[in-house]
């Protein structure tokens, strides 16, 4: 059994299908971060769906290896981030533990994925949501670190408003990712 479901999809991955799924997840991730949702009290993007179901969809590794491609796009100045931002400065300002926790999102998705956790709704449901509330680390220690904001600041600015937004994206991760696999599982059966 291939633990990822781009392995049940792909097959035996050559270097050409690896750099085809990190640029396409990649590409995913940097359209996903330009859609904004409307919500109350602060709109979301899709950017962190985006990257939920590319780690619960390639594994650790390459789910990584995604993350790693997408950052240094927008190191060079590709407009990949939310809003369209790029750049390096862009990367070191407020939102750069977010930005760096993003790899290690990827890769504890994928993670979990590579160990067969997250084929029924439930695994990979509590998978994501775990993952996501542990983007915060990274995402609070940054400005608490750079910009000197304190847990109030950090916790009504910065994590409140996100909460729900957070919790929705990992639900539907869960629910794209064993939909993909009962879609293949049909199409074999």
């Amino acid at each position: 059994m291939t633990p990822t479901l781009s392995a049940a999809l792909l097959g035996q991955e050559t270097l050409a299908k690896r750099v085809l799924m990190v640029l396409g997840g990649s590409l995913l991730i940097a359209l996903a971060a330009r859609v904004s949702v409307p919500m109350i009290p602060v709109p979301m993007t899709l950017q962190t769906l985006a990257i939920l179901v590319v780690g619960l969809s390639y594994g650790a590794r390459m789910g990584a290896a995604t993350l790693l491609a997408y950052l240094a796009e927008g190191a060079m100045g590709l407009p990949v981030f939310a809003g369209g931002h790029a750049g390096i400065a862009y990367m070191f300002g407020p939102t750069g533990g977010f930005l760096l926790g993003f790899v290690l999102m990827a890769w504890l998705a994928g993670l979990a994925s590579d160990r067969g956790l997250t084929r029924g709704f439930v695994g990979a449901c509590l998978t994501a949501l775990a993952v996501s509330a542990l983007l915060y680390l990274p995402g609070l220690a940054w400005p608490a670190a750079v910009m000197g904001k304190t847990v109030p600041e950090l916790l009504s600015g910065w994590m409140l408003p996100f909460l729900v937004g957070d919790a929705v994206k990992a639900v539907l991760a869960a629910l794209i990712v064993t939909g993909g696999w009962a879609a293949l599982r049909a199409r074999k059966g």
